[in-house]
C-alpha cells in the first residue's frame, strides 16, 4: 500500500552499491539501462549533498588470494570471472564516484552489511534510514537490503536507481524486496529526492507479508505501481 512518509533530518544516509565500470563495459555483466540508472543516481547524490545527507559508496572486489571460495567462477587465467582485484573495470563510474570526503568501502561479497564494521558504524552515527541504490537488484542490492533490515535499519529502496542484467530480473527483484521490506519503503528517484529535501512523499510500504503476488504477465504492471 502507499502511505505518506517523511525522513527526519540527521537520521538518513545514502548508500550506493557497485556502480562500477564493468557493468557498462564488460559484455558479460552489462546492466540494462545503465546510463539512465547512473543519471538517476547522480540526481540522488546531488540531492543528498545539497541536504547534508552523508554518502557511502561500495565497490565489489574479489581477491581469490585472500578469500576461500571453492565454487567461485574463474577465467582461464585463474582470476575471478568478475570484479577481480586486478581488473580496472572495478573502478566506480566517474560520474557517480565519491566526492572528496565521502567514504569508498570495499566489500568481498554481495552484501555491504554481512560482515565488517559498516552497519555498526552507521548505527553508532545515529542513522535510522538508508537510501539504497545500485546494482544488481536481485543480487547485491537484495543482499544489502535484507541485511540492513535485519540489523535494524529502515531502507528507502529507490527502484529506478537500481538495475540488473534485464528489466525482468530487476523488476522481479524489486517486487520480491517490496514484499518483505519491513519498516522501509519503495519509491522512485523523484520521490527520494523530495524526501531527502525534507518533504513528505507517498511511497510503497509493505502491509502484512507478501501482498504482491506477481506472474510473468503482471510483474511489470505491479512494478510500475510501486
Amino acid at each position: 500500500m502507499k502511505t505518506p512518509i517523511a525522513l527526519k533530518r540527521g537520521t538518513v544516509a545514502a548508500v550506493f552499491i557497485d556502480l562500477q565500470e564493468e557493468h557498462r563495459q564488460d559484455q558479460r555483466y552489462l546492466v540494462e539501462g545503465f546510463a539512465k540508472i547512473l543519471a538517476n543516481v547522480r540526481r540522488l547524490q546531488a540531492a543528498a549533498r545539497q541536504n547534508h545527507v552523508p554518502l557511502y559508496h561500495w565497490a565489489y572486489i574479489v581477491d581469490l588470494d585472500k578469500q576461500d571460495r571453492p565454487f567461485h567462477p574463474v577465467g582461464a587465467d585463474g582470476k575471478s570471472a568478475f570484479s577481480d582485484k586486478s581488473d580496472p573495470l572495478t573502478e566506480i563510474c566517474h560520474e557517480v564516484a565519491p566526492a572528496r570526503g565521502e567514504a569508498l568501502l570495499i566489500k568481498a561479497e554481495a552484501s555491504a552489511f554481512r560482515t565488517g564494521p559498516a552497519a555498526r558504524d552507521l548505527k553508532s552515527a545515529g542513522f535510522e534510514w538508508l537510501v539504497v541504490a545500485g546494482v544488481w537488484t536481485e543480487a547485491c542490492i537484495d543482499a544489502t537490503v535484507k541485511d540492513a533490515v535485519a540489523k535494524g535499519f529502515r531502507v528507502l529502496l529507490v527502484k529506478d536507481a537500481c538495475g540488473s542484467g534485464s528489466a525482468a530480473m530487476h523488476q522481479t527483484g524489486i517486487l520480491n524486496l517490496a514484499n518483505r521490506l519491513y519498516g522501509g519503503a519503495v519509491t522512485d528517484t523523484e520521490g527520494a529526492c523530495r524526501l531527502l529535501a525534507g518533504e513528505t512523499v507517498t511511497a510503497w510500504q509493505v502491509e502484512g507479508s507478501v501482498p504482491l503476488r506477481f506472474t510473468f504477465e503482471n510483474a511489470a504492471d505491479l512494478y510500475s505501481e510501486l
